[in-house]
């Protein structure tokens, strides 16, 4: 869904991260708030002290929003799920699960944990916000706190929306997963729930711009082509991951690779392979041992001087765990290593000896006739 996004700080293990988006719409809230809500909540205050205000809003905001998310991972950690970390993007946040809760109970109590902690959270601001004025501290920090306060039940309610991706779509596919023991039906439900949902905002926003009101208008068209988006892709998601997962990467691979001997030089590899074959990664062997793998990336990176003194051998990166993997490994995990090595083509060694090449190009052709001759057809399964 995001990038890889900008690491901030790490805690409790979860790395917290900002997609570049996220920039965007900080500086829309920080403008938002010191040049239209707070002055009209509090006339007559200085223009600095407004911006002073709406930084200091913005910024507790999106600790809301990493508190909310937390609360989301720290559940699933406590019952073995695995979290990428959790990234701020332009319309809020999200804990990045590695897979599916394994029951409809941890779904559930990981979709409530983060409408909980902002429940708590506007609790806690506004409590500070009666403190204050009961002590008379600058009405400027009452109005950050009330506008903290009223924001966190904003988002609460806006989250236990019964739409997939939301809270509330997860919450209700928790219950349809308990009532038929059908995750791939709750969700298919769910993520409908979220496309109709996106929609409607989405036709908010036609009728907002219309109306006159063109920021506001363009705000709910973005948010709803996003969330209708993110439903779609979630069912999409979990159907992958049913056609693919308990296969092994043997049924996906190419028996008979392509290799290149270590010996020729970079220009041979380049015409008698590159040019020929157009793969973008080439195993190197040495009389029929694994020695490694080449890349055209890697010979992007090398002067083209040095095509022709330089040896494969000499250029080829060694065999590890980010561009090799078992013949009986799990093709969902294949997947997700090709994701997150940003490579297209993974060696398949067993014992040291290359028995074959998985391509993501060939993984997907063969998931795309799967999903047409099984996916719906499952998905309707009841």
């Amino acid at each position: 869904m995001f990038g890889r996004g900008i690491t901030l700080f790490k805690l409790f293990g979860f790395a917290v991260r900002i997609d570049l988006s996220w920039l965007i719409i900080a500086a829309l809230i920080t403008w938002s708030l010191a040049v239209g809500v707070f002055p009209q909540m509090y006339p007559d205050l200085a223009v600095r002290t407004y911006w002073i205000m709406g930084i200091a809003g913005a910024l507790a905001l999106f600790l809301s929003i990493i508190i909310h998310e937390f609360s989301h991972a720290l559940v699933a950690r406590r019952y073995g799920l695995q979290m990428k970390g959790i990234t701020l993007f332009i319309f809020g946040g999200v804990a990045e699960m590695t897979e599916e809760p394994p029951s409809p109970k941890v779904e559930l109590l990981m979709a409530i944990a983060g409408p909980i902690a902002s429940v708590f959270l506007a609790a806690f601001f506004f409590v500070l916000g009666l403190l204050g004025g009961a002590a008379g501290w600058r009405q400027e920090a009452i109005g950050v706190f009330s506008y903290l306060a009223l924001v966190n039940i904003v988002l609460v309610i806006f989250n236990l929306v019964p739409a997939f991706p939301l809270d509330g779509g997860r919450v209700l596919r928790s219950l349809l997963w308990m009532w038929k023991g059908n995750i791939r039906w709750a969700t298919r439900i769910a993520s409908q729930s979220g496309s109709v949902f996106g929609m409607g905002l989405m036709i908010l926003g036609i009728v907002s711009v219309f109306s006159g009101n063109l920021v506001g208008g363009l705000w709910w068209f973005l948010i709803g082509m996003f969330l209708r988006n993110a439903a779609v892709m979630s069912y999409q998601q979990i159907l992958v991951r049913q056609l693919l997962e308990g296969e092994p990467v043997s049924r996906f691979m190419i028996t008979e690779p392509v290799t290149v001997p270590r010996h020729i030089s970079v220009r041979d590899l380049v015409e008698d392979y590159v040019y020929k074959y157009h793969h973008k990664m080439y195993p190197v062997v040495d009389e029929e041992r694994l020695v490694g793998c080449v890349t055209t990336k890697q010979i992007k990176e090398l002067p083209r001087d040095e095509w022709d003194r330089q040896t494969v051998g000499t250029l080829a990166a060694q065999c590890s765990e980010a561009n090799t993997i078992p013949p009986d490994a799990d093709a969902m995990k294949a997947l997700a290593k090709m994701s997150s090595t940003k490579t297209s083509r993974l060696m398949v060694v067993d014992r040291g000896k290359l028995v074959g090449i998985l391509s993501l190009k060939d993984l997907m052709n063969l998931l795309s006739v799967k999903l047409e001759l099984e996916g719906e057809g499952r998905a309707a399964d009841v």
